[in-house]
């Protein structure tokens, strides 16, 4: 059995709230649970592209891995931003609004799903799935892996140097986004030195500003999922309370559906 089939597995085993599967007519928690689980990688994603970090000396010849670190310097700079972001996973399209502050707040109202929002104060992560009335909750651990709280710092960046091997995709000369899109970026390839790490690969493009313009990456079991940050604005003083949500109170919720709160 594959890591993310245990996971799931487990989660479909978690004991209900006293009828909440009778309140959902015709849905069944392992349909909502396989309906929230998508957003992992999105999560994942958008913390490979916001972690901060301390450059290194430049060297006369620059080196992915100091290219990447000149990216990390940028984005350590960044105190919030916003961005309209596209996900694509398989033929699905997701699109919304990503609001960002450091150093890990995260909100992404969406557009594409209508209505459907994921947010995080860096001690909550919420997920509301309007399509079935539900709210996905889950209390983050303050020293897992699998927090926002603990990719988005030094420790985060260290884990993915240390998990993951860095080079340019073709060289560091920019080059077209796509054969369809003309913006110059410089491609970086991410390549997993460990299987316990959730993508095979990444592949990270940047544009001249030294942001994030697309990340795509390649799960364990050769799934793609590719994320576009477009109209990026920095430092826009992003006010706290952005970040706080309230559901609507007639929706079934469904707490720590990743792990079991500490």
């Amino acid at each position: 059995m594959t890591a993310e089939k245990a996971c799931f597995s487990s989660l479909l085993t978690k004991r209900d709230p006293p009828g909440i599967v009778k309140t959902i007519t015709g849905v069944t928690k392992e349909k909502i649970l396989k309906a929230s689980l998508r957003f992992i990688p999105i999560i994942v994603l958008f913390v490979l592209a916001v972690a901060p970090v301390v450059a290194q000396e430049g060297q006369d010849i620059q080196t992915a891995v100091d290219y990447f670190d000149r990216v990390s310097e940028r984005y350590g700079r960044i105190v919030d931003y916003t961005a309209r972001v596209v996900i694509t996973e398989d033929e699905e399209t997701m699109t919304g609004r990503l609001f960002y502050k450091s150093p890990h707040m995260l909100r992404i109202n969406f557009e594409q799903p209508e209505e459907q929002v994921l947010v995080s104060n860096g001690e909550t992560l919420q997920v509301y799935i309007p399509q079935y009335q539900v709210v996905m909750t889950q209390s983050l651990k303050r020293r897992s892996d699998a927090a926002i709280s603990s990719m988005a710092d030094k420790q985060g960046l260290e884990l993915l140097k240390k998990n993951y091997s860095i080079a340019y995709l073709h060289g560091p000369e920019p080059e077209p986004l796509d054969e369809e899109n003309g913006e110059e970026v410089v491609k970086l390839r991410l390549t997993w030195r460990s299987s316990n790490v959730g993508f095979r690969q990444l592949d990270i493009s940047v544009n001249q500003d030294l942001l994030i313009r697309r990340i795509k990456g390649v799960t364990s079991r050769y799934d793609t999922v590719q994320m576009d940050y477009l109209e990026i604005e920095t430092n826009q003083n992003i006010p706290d309370a952005r970040f706080d949500y309230e559901a609507d109170s007639s929706a079934n919720v469904f707490d720590n559906f990743l792990y079991e709160s500490e």
